[in-house]
């Protein structure tokens, strides 16, 4: 978190999981206004369970998640949402038989009531290519395209926290870059961001603190200049 930022989001001693099977064991987690933090891990260490968790779609076994100071565990997704969470989720899921336009307006919101709303003029000068395919049913964009209008999306709710579940995956590497250079202006923007994704070294000069999770357990946290400096959890928890 940066110095002196108000804590947005927090997870104390967070555990959780599926059925009978345990997954999270204790996840802390701070994320202050205006950060971009990321959350690490390999595949199937509770990254994605840490999210549906946090935006009440698995039950809380133990601990607390605190939004803005209030207590949002136990709520319904919904009103989770309108909090001020927006999710991008893995697999973009947007809709196939809608427009590009209709994809974006659907989700027109501005409950936290922003001076300078995302408007969708705003979010087509942000991403150009959607504003050329404007017209275009969901499923004739391409992934780096879905990607993009799954982000807008998320924007146009005016969201207090941007999560970013596998931001970059499976994207062609101009695309990735298109996505990074977006989140580089919506953290210049002031944009409180939570990202999951495998690309460290882009992760490292984008975000400004870092989690890593192994078996449900927080085994590393710092911020970027840590994590730059000693490689040693790139090795030892990212598969790097």
């Amino acid at each position: 978190m940066k110095p002196g930022a108000e804590a947005l989001l927090e997870l104390r001693g967070v555990q959780s999981g599926y059925g009978a099977s345990k997954v999270l064991f204790g996840i802390d987690l701070t994320i202050g206004v205006g950060t971009v933090a990321t959350l690490l891990g390999r595949n199937g260490m509770g990254k994605t369970t840490t999210i549906r968790t946090l935006l009440g779609l698995l039950p809380l076994r133990a601990g607390e998640i605190r939004f803005a100071g209030e207590r949002i565990d136990g709520r319904a997704t919904d009103a989770i949402g309108r909090l001020g969470l927006a999710l991008v989720p893995e697999g973009r899921q947007v809709f196939p038989n809608l427009t590009v336009r209709e994809n974006l307006v659907a989700f027109a919101a501005n409950r936290a009531s922003h001076a300078d709303p995302w408007t969708l003029d705003k979010v087509l000068a942000l991403f150009p290519r959607l504003a050329e395919r404007c017209d275009n049913l969901g499923n004739q964009l391409s992934g780096g395209e879905q990607q993009m209008l799954a982000i807008g999306r998320a924007l146009m709710t005016n969201p207090r926290l941007l999560v970013l579940d596998e931001a970059t995956e499976g994207l062609a590497p101009l695309v990735r870059e298109d996505i990074w250079r977006c989140l580089g202006k919506l953290k210049a923007a002031g944009q409180t961001i939570l990202v999951i994704d495998k690309y460290i070294e882009r992760l490292v000069r984008l975000a400004d603190a870092h989690t890593i999770i192994e078996r449900g357990h927080v085994v590393w946290r710092g911020d970027s200049a840590a994590l730059a400096a000693d490689r040693s959890p790139w090795h030892r928890y990212l598969g790097v």
